[in-house]
C-alpha cells in the first residue's frame, strides 16, 4: 500500500491511515477518487458548521463532524481529532476537581445576584416598560 501512513498507536487507539474498503485500497484510480469524495463532503460539512457559528445552532458539533469525516482518511485529520479529545478529557478532569467546582459554583452565584440585582434595579426604575418604546 504505497502513500499509507501507518504508524503505532497507544492499545486505546486505532492506527493512523485511511480506513476505506480493501478494494479501494488496491485501485490507485479508486483511492484518488475516494480521498477526493471524503475530502469534498468533509469540507462541505465543515463550511456548514462555520456558518452556523453565529447562528443559533451546534455549529461546533458540525465542525467536528466534518472533521470526523476527514479522519477517516487523512491521518492529519486523526491527530487533530486524538489531540481534540485529549483536551476535552484534560478540561472535563480539571472541571471536576473539587477546588474549581467550588469556585465555578461561587462564581455563578456571583453573578447570578448581580444580574438579579441589575434586573431589579431596571424593574423599580422604568417598571415594565420596555425602553424602545413600543406602544400599541
Amino acid at each position: 500500500m504505497p502513500n499509507q501512513m501507518r504508524t503505532t498507536a497507544p492499545p486505546d487507539e486505532k492506527p493512523l491511515g485511511s480506513r476505506a474498503p480493501r478494494f479501494v485500497r488496491r485501485s490507485r484510480t479508486l483511492r484518488l477518487g475516494w480521498r477526493a469524495g471524503v475530502f469534498v463532503v468533509g469540507l462541505a460539512v465543515v463550511v456548514s458548521g462555520v456558518i452556523l457559528l453565529p447562528l443559533p445552532g451546534p455549529g461546533w458539533l458540525v465542525i467536528f463532524a466534518g472533521m470526523a469525516i476527514w479522519a477517516t482518511e487523512f491521518a492529519w485529520a486523526q491527530l487533530v481529532l486524538r489531540w481534540t479529545k485529549r483536551k476535552v478529557a484534560e478540561a472535563a478532569r480539571r472541571a471536576m476537581d473539587p477546588r474549581v467546582r467550588r469556585r465555578n459554583i461561587a462564581l455563578t452565584t456571583a453573578g447570578a445576584a448581580i444580574c438579579a440585582a441589575l434586573v431589579s434595579a431596571y424593574l423599580w426604575t422604568y417598571g415594565l416598560a420596555v425602553p424602545w418604546g413600543i406602544d400599541h
